[in-house]
């Protein structure tokens, strides 16, 4: 197969040399997933071998499952789930060996999980396309916005900002960094200006730029913060008096590092805004990764991204297949675009 190129863009903002774009992408994103991912270690199948000493599951041995799901952010939702797949297929003498019990599991994870396997394709109408990027400080929502937009503009759309974030120190400094790098402007306005109006007058300058897309920025704030999450409503109030069907795409940036946390998160934004999509970044390091199983069990919201590190490569679409085989340590680097 014939593989594409697309120009990296350094911490500077300098174009210095080519990465692999389109299928090649993913299947090395996916890869570098299952190294990173607990560090290569699965958490959950690491040492079945040891656990079946007689090489048959037991009510004992299918305990200690239920305790590593639940200690690898599963969520207990989700954990019953998948146990009482594992449950029955004891009582029916189908649990053989390892292979069976990790295969049972591989199936109840791809349940949760593939009904929310959605990727966020930009359409043709309406235009701009306009995405609110919401979450809590220190989630990665700023720098997953520029990722975004550098994944639509070389997709060969023209993308905007709005620096909707005007409370913290150098939010909108950062969001300009990014539009830079990216070739793509940013509306702002001074420090303390309400969001909803900067967020109103970013649409209408995109209307006005003919704009495919308009990405917003938003302050991070706690789900407990009621003020903060008024305000949010605010500004899709705002954005519709333009659109009557904007925003278009409501995502939220989850830290996975958070564990159950993040799920707490998105479950209140959600009540709150209506999310249309999730990001889950910082898969990477300590994250154990069963937060997104927890997410997909209690929410049903599609995934639209996953991250992995700090370089634009780091953020791709999320698969369901791929993402359950990194989870369980399995998988040779073969999955499908």
């Amino acid at each position: 197969m014939t593989s594409t190129k697309t120009p990296e863009i350094d911490s500077a903002g300098n174009g210095t040399c080519e990465t692999e774009s389109g299928p090649e992408r993913r299947r090395g994103f996916f890869r570098r997933l299952r190294q990173r991912l607990n560090k290569g270690q699965s958490w959950l199948t690491y040492d079945l071998a040891h656990l079946l000493p007689g090489g048959k599951p037991s009510e004992d041995f299918l305990e200690e499952m239920e305790t590593r799901l639940l200690s690898g952010d599963v969520g207990v939702n989700a954990t019953t789930r998948i146990m009482e797949g594992l449950d029955k297929k004891l009582w029916r003498d189908e649990l053989k060996d390892a292979g069976a019990v990790v295969d049972t599991i591989r199936a109840a994870m791809l349940d949760i999980l593939a009904p929310c396997e959605a990727p966020l394709a930009i359409p043709g109408a309406p235009r701009p396309f306009v995405i609110l990027m919401v979450g809590v400080n220190g989630s990665g929502k700023t720098t997953t916005i520029g990722k975004l937009a550098r994944r639509f503009r070389d997709q060969g759309l023209n993308v905007m900002l709005a620096a909707g974030d005007t409370f913290r120190a150098a939010a909108v400094e950062q969001l300009q960094v990014w539009g830079d790098r990216n070739g793509v402007p940013v509306i702002a306005q001074q420090a303390g200006a309400d969001p909803a109006a900067v967020m109103f007058d970013a649409l209408e300058a995109a209307r006005a730029r003919d704009a495919d897309v308009l990405i917003g920025d938003t302050a991070g704030r706690l789900h407990t913060q009621d003020n903060l999450m008024e305000e949010l409503k605010k500004v899709k109030r705002v954005l519709t008096k333009l659109d009557a069907s904007a925003p278009h795409e409501t995502l939220i940036v989850l830290d996975a590092s958070l564990g159950q946390n993040a799920l707490v998160q998105a479950a209140r934004f959600h009540e709150a805004v209506g999310l249309t999509g999730i990001v889950m970044t910082k898969l990477d390091g300590t994250a154990k990764g069963g937060v997104l199983l927890a997410v997909a069990e209690k929410l049903g919201v599609p995934i639209r991204f996953i991250g992995i590190g700090e370089s634009a490569e780091d953020l791709d679409e999320f698969r369901a297949g791929p993402f359950v085989e990194a989870l369980l340590g399995t998988g040779g680097g073969t999955e499908s675009p």
